[in-house]
């Protein structure tokens, strides 16, 4: 530990310099600083936990405008980026514009990291990335930092990925495993022969196992060293899970869950089971984060609904509230409330929390919105370059910091 090996030091050489031993101690006090400690969900102590593992609170700043700013790692050439997000290929008016944005926290500087410098760090890693859509949009990001400065590239899907890479020179590995829910699920029909289900009523929906994990990544946390999950978008999805067309219908130990649960409450058990499985089959040293829900920004509507983000700046603290405070129940309510859910389920856990949120919801111009000729205003995904490289910043931060403490 950090205090025997500063003390063994100390009696090695006696005689070292006062203005030495001051240093030491220093940095003694800021690694104790990081240790994190469990908290009560809603208590005052969640703001702490939700720091980073050094000595500043990064998620309290503000965007600073930079028009000199040059120094994105990656173009909208990176032929990893999808489509959808490309905002200068699909010619959005302020795409340009949007890495021009610095996030500045209060008190201390968030640093952007160096690709050459993090594929020396983590050679012969491997690196997860676990969710749905948002966190593909993460792990696009990273990968074309990194593409950009070494170019030995091999194409592959380990463990059951959607999509991996491996960074010969260094043996780094970085893959993405979709899934929506993180357990199992998939279409229910009701049985003609009847069963507990289909006597309340049921005709159709969504089974959704809470305790199996989800095919695409179980296999991951027994491969990857550095395993970062998300989920929340597909929960609050009535497009998809109707309460009535097509609910979803839990299972546990292959039976329905009766009386049948909300969404809610479905999926505060999934990450119970989740959490347990991974650190139960994390290999030896892995380092879990979650990361925080990542906010949408529709306005005048939902997305089927005619709603858009058409802002050109980000948004000031006070149309931050408006939009996401949760007594106002708006059409983008979900981040805040995903990230309840998410404190609780981790509270006690070896899990690190990757809270990108707070920081997120001022971007409401960073989305592709109807770039590229959509039929409806994507606000919920983002331009890259764009915000998730401030969010890979944020991450590779708080590893170094986990990494070099332990």
């Amino acid at each position: 530990m950090a205090t025997s090996t500063r003390d063994q030091t100390a009696k090695k050489i006696p005689l070292l310099p006062l203005f030495s031993l001051v240093f030491f101690a220093s940095i003694f006090f800021l690694l104790s600083l990081s240790r994190r400690t469990p908290v009560s969900p809603g208590s005052s102590q969640v703001k702490a936990r939700l720091r980073s593992d050094l000595n500043c609170d990064y998620t309290d700043g503000s965007w600073v405008y930079d028009p000199d700013r040059s120094s994105a790692k990656y173009d909208s050439t990176c032929k990893e980026i999808f489509k959808g997000w490309n905002c200068i290929a699909g010619g959005k008016p302020n795409a340009a514009d949007i890495l021009k944005w610095r996030w500045q926290p209060k008190g201390c500087n968030l640093p952007p990291f160096d690709p050459v410098a993090f594929l020396e760090t983590y050679r012969d890693s491997n690196i997860g990335f676990v969710g749905d859509s948002l966190n593909r949009n993460m792990f696009v990001s990273l990968f074309c930092a990194l593409r950009r400065v070494s170019i030995d590239v091999k194409k592959w899907r380990p463990a059951g990925a959607d999509r991996g890479f491996t960074f010969l020179q260094y043996n780094l590995t970085i893959a993405y495993h979709r899934t929506n829910l993180l357990s199992r699920y998939g279409s229910w029909l009701a049985d003609p022969k009847g069963g507990k289900l289909e006597s309340l009523g049921y005709k159709e929906g969504y089974r959704v196992d809470v305790d199996i994990p989800d095919g695409t990544w179980v296999k991951a946390p027994s491969f990857h060293d550095i395993l970062i999950f998300n989920t929340g978008h597909w929960w609050w999805a009535p497009s998809k899970f109707h309460p009535v067309k097509s609910p979803m219908l839990f299972y546990e130990k292959g039976l329905p869950i009766i009386p049948p649960i909300p969404p809610d409450v479905g999926l505060d058990i999934v990450l119970k089971h989740m959490i347990h499985y991974v650190e139960e089959k994390m290999r030896p040293g892995g380092i879990k984060f979650f990361r925080t829900q990542s906010p949408r920004h529709f306005e005048g509507g939902d997305w089927n609904e005619g709603g858009s983000c058409l802002r050109q700046q980000p948004l000031s603290s006070h149309q931050v509230q408006e939009l996401f405070e949760v007594r106002n129940n708006g059409t983008n309510v979900e981040s805040r409330l995903v990230n309840q859910h998410l404190l609780r389920a981790i509270n006690g856990s070896s899990f690190h929390i990757l809270d990108i949120t707070h920081l997120s919801e001022f971007r409401a111009d960073a989305h592709p919105a109807n770039a590229g000729g959509k039929k409806h205003d994507d606000c919920m995904h983002w331009c890259l370059p764009g915000v998730p490289d401030t969010w890979i910043d944020l991450f590779i931060l708080h590893l170094n910091g986990i990494k070099f403490r332990d």
